[in-house]
């Protein structure tokens, strides 16, 4: 036989064409743009950019501005008191509430910082703190969306699907916006904290469940549990000679020539995916030194990714809400030391490798915490009178990396941490300023959809200069 295998055409005429191939031929279009897109050139910034990366160290649950990193002497002197002032808060609070917890300076600037992230704190020099953001509203799935996506209420696509629309991915054996979150889906929404709604879907996130140590758990289907790489191999190149079979006899192969194509993609990304997220293959002395727990395994994966060219990378401190201590705020502890280590270890291990500067991590919650007790209510808490509700009014972020001032503060609240009252910084003033460090003009990123252009920051949102090296 001249032909040992009947040729795609030849079997497609065989059993039918009408409906059946119109579908296909919908498949093969889809599959042909998907691929064009994956392997065109990456798109071009609108100006020089400062960054390549971010990592956005997400600390879902609300931590508290006033026992990390924005210090308020006068809650020393009011704790106990009625403070003098007021502002509308979820549920009710009482009188003022000191930190439990010491602050002190570190480094050169002299920057005080809580003794919850004493290790972190050593970098403060790197840091620059943002303690004037406020939010729209103090209740979790909408501030979560707002923050993740720059809308509280209506599904709009990512951060990092914006990113990743705007500048592509540096590898294309692995995704362009990866989403690290320990158990389970973080909170009710899942899936649209890193989704790309209305943009392509191949610009949303992949979400990955660090809760896994093995590769194999943590993204299904990374091995074909029934033959052997060598046979996958041997499998692509059987589609492979099909198609040159038939690329003698048809002119226009674009389509199935696309549809090869991701197979070998999805069989590079086998390969790629399991070096990247196996950091058994770290040095002893590196694994210690992020700490071989969740987090830090987190984090190592994180660093991992970044030397792969991802494009944006979200960390979430765990499903549900952690931070979220309305009873006893004395629970931050125990989430803050999860965390210190390994960021530390993450700024350490990035400046050591030469890749700090071209990456800009954001470090933060959806909103802060009240510095007045939470009054004891029925289902909300145990009536132990040691919380902090939430409050959207003022909350603190900070950023390291990638063109910011390190060892400077931007903004302040009220005395009291209540309030953002001097530079104040909105989300979408975050967020422009992080499309700017990446090069992206956030006026100009925008996507057509509905019979309207959109874009990460709505029409709203100041690129923050006073920040910048």
């Amino acid at each position: 036989m001249p032909h040992p295998f009947q040729t795609r055409r030849d079997f497609f005429q065989r059993v039918g064409a009408g409906i059946g191939g119109l579908a296909l031929a919908d498949l093969l279009s889809n599959e042909a743009t998907v691929e064009q897109a994956n392997s065109a050139q990456l798109p071009r910034p609108h100006f020089a950019p400062r960054a390549k990366h971010v990592i956005h160290l997400f600390m879902n649950g609300g931590p508290s501005q006033v026992d990390t990193f924005d210090p308020k002497p006068m809650l020393d002197k009011y704790d106990g008191k009625t403070l003098p002032l007021h502002y509308k808060t979820e549920r009710k609070t009482g009188v003022g509430y000191k930190s439990p917890f010491a602050f002190k300076k570190y480094g050169n600037s002299g920057i005080e910082a809580s003794e919850l992230f004493a290790k972190t704190a050593k970098h403060v020099d790197d840091i620059c703190f943002i303690r004037s953001m406020h939010c729209s509203v103090p209740n979790h799935p909408p501030s979560t969306l707002e923050m993740t996506c720059g809308d509280p209420i209506q599904s709009r696509p990512s951060m990092g699907a914006w990113v990743t629309y705007g500048l592509g991915s540096e590898n294309q054996n692995l995704p362009g916006f990866i989403s690290l979150c320990p158990t389970g889906y973080p909170g009710r929404f899942g899936p649209r904290y890193w989704g790309a709604s209305f943009l392509p879907s191949s610009f949303q996130g992949q979400f990955i469940n660090t809760e896994h140590e093995k590769v194999e758990r943590l993204i299904d289907n990374i091995r074909n549990g029934r033959i052997t790489t060598k046979q996958q191999r041997q499998q692509l190149n059987l589609l492979r000679t099909l198609h040159e079979e038939h690329a003698r006899r048809v002119q226009d192969e674009g389509p199935l020539e696309s549809r090869i194509q991701a197979f070998d993609l999805a069989f590079r990304m086998q390969t790629e995916a399991t070096d990247a997220f196996d950091v058994s293959r770290e040095p002893k002395h590196i694994q210690e030194m992020y700490g071989e727990t969740v987090h830090g395994r987190q984090l190592l994966i994180t660093r991992r990714l970044i030397e792969r060219g991802v494009r944006f990378i979200q960390t979430w401190t765990g499903p549900g809400i952690p931070w979220d201590h309305h009873d006893d705020i004395g629970l931050h502890a125990d989430v803050a030391g999860k965390w210190d280590q390994p960021i530390a270890a993450l700024l350490t291990d990035l400046k050591q490798r030469g890749l700090f500067d071209d990456t800009l991590i954001l470090w933060g919650g959806e909103f802060g915490r009240t510095p007045t007790i939470e009054l004891p209510d029925p289902g909300a808490n145990k009536g132990l009178g040691k919380g902090r509700d939430h409050n959207n009014h003022g909350f603190t972020v900070w950023l390291a990396g990638g063109g910011v001032k390190g060892g400077h503060v931007h903004g302040a609240t009220d005395e009291f941490g209540f309030k953002a009252v001097e530079n104040r910084v909105s989300i979408h003033d975050l967020h422009a300023t992080i499309l700017h460090q990446l090069g992206l003009d956030h006026e100009k990123l925008t996507y057509r959809y509905s019979g309207r252009d959109f874009r990460l920051t709505d029409v709203e949102g100041e690129v923050l200069h006073d920040i910048l090296a």
